[in-house]
């Protein structure tokens, strides 16, 4: 005898009449879109995600590597997904840190325009300082009779005579512009291209050098400061995007016996979580409550070493001496990953300040 079947309107796979809820997917079978229906889904999924983000606060923030061996062990629904809560906890971190970007901001802006508009006092008869043949040829004696002594090699000698002598320099580029000719031209509303050229961009610029003479001609005109932090503040969310799978990828690297990639990843989503809620938590303290001695939060941050080493211990299980060495590794070369793309982000705010 045939079981009579029904459609689910979700998932379209057929499940027997009467459930109440169908097996494939999960959603009810008789689900009519009420005021009633919408508020009761929209209601039971906001406090779902409470209720498991308040489970999984405790364990991220005092058991290093707790939730990423539960999710891997199979506990998936107890506790808040390992991408979901890195997306809420970032947004609230970059939402608050926005705050103190926009002060600095000001800030930069006024010390840049103290800069822009500060007087200029220097004597264009002596900015540059040349010597004459027989001043140089008293160094060359001196160092001649002294070599023993300072232990100089002859072929040293030889470089410095040679350097000493050499009148130009073949770079068609020069950061030593006159200050007081482009306040003149930036007055009289030159054009950028002319100003470019006063402060010493060459002829062919690339794109790279245009750049960076765009976002000094800016801070001549005493508003780039504060448009760099901007423009670097904004980078932060892509470039963490493209460092965060590569800190997995090291976790890979050193513990390639210890699952696939995505384990690694798990791991890597909570440990920045568990990052950003220190540091969202410090900044919503500082600003709203009472200003941290230096000295406290700098030891928050060196602990965040020590959480990271406990994790990595919980997590992977093994020997406390290699996970030290291992642990240690991973920080030097992500830190190392941080300041080139610090020095990245600082020329991308440069270059389009």
């Amino acid at each position: 005898m045939s079981t009579e079947k029904e459609i689910c309107k979700n998932c379209e796979q057929p499940f027997e009449v009467g459930a109440n809820f169908c097996p494939h997917c999960g959603q009810k079978t008789n689900d009519e879109l009420t005021i009633g229906v919408l508020f009761y889904n929209t209601i039971s999924n906001y406090f779902s995600f409470d209720a498991r983000f308040l489970k999984s606060f405790i364990p991220l923030m005092f058991r290093p590597g707790y939730l990423a061996k539960r999710f891997i062990e199979g506990k998936r629904l107890l506790y808040l997904h390992p991408a979901q809560m890195y997306l809420f906890i970032s947004v609230i971190f970059f939402f608050l840190s926005s705050f103190t970007i926009a002060e600095w901001e000001k800030e930069a802006n006024k010390i840049n325009k103290k800069i822009a508009e500060a007087p200029v006092n220097v004597d264009e008869n002596i900015s540059k300082v040349s010597l004459d043949s027989i001043q140089k040829a008293e160094i060359m004696n001196n160092l001649e009779k002294n070599k023993k002594l300072y232990g100089i090699p002859e072929e040293s000698l030889k470089e410095v005579d040679s350097l000493m002598n050499l009148e130009n320099s073949n770079s068609n580029v020069t950061w030593d512009f006159n200050k007081k000719k482009v306040d003149s031209l930036i007055e009289i509303g030159a054009e950028d291209e002319v100003i470019y050229k006063e402060m010493g961009m060459s002829d062919d610029p690339s794109y790279f050098e245009r750049g960076l003479f765009k976002g000094m001609l800016n801070i001549a005109k005493g508003s780039g400061a504060g448009n760099i932090l901007r423009r670097a503040f904004d980078a932060i969310p892509i470039t963490m995007f493209i460092l965060l799978p590569l800190f997995a990828l090291l976790l890979k690297i050193l513990y390639f016996r210890k699952g696939r990639y995505s384990y690694h990843l798990v791991f890597t989503f909570y440990f920045f979580s568990f990052l950003f809620t220190l540091f969202a938590i410090l900044m919503a303290i500082n600003r709203f409550l009472i200003e941290i001695p230096g000295w406290i939060s700098l030891l928050i941050v060196l602990s965040t070493f020590f959480y990271f080493y406990m994790a990595l211990l919980k997590f992977y299980e093994r020997h406390w001496f290699t996970t030290f060495l291992k642990s240690g590794f991973i920080t030097f070369v992500f830190t190392i990953m941080v300041f080139i793309t610090s020095g990245f982000l600082f020329f991308f705010g440069l270059m389009n300040a």
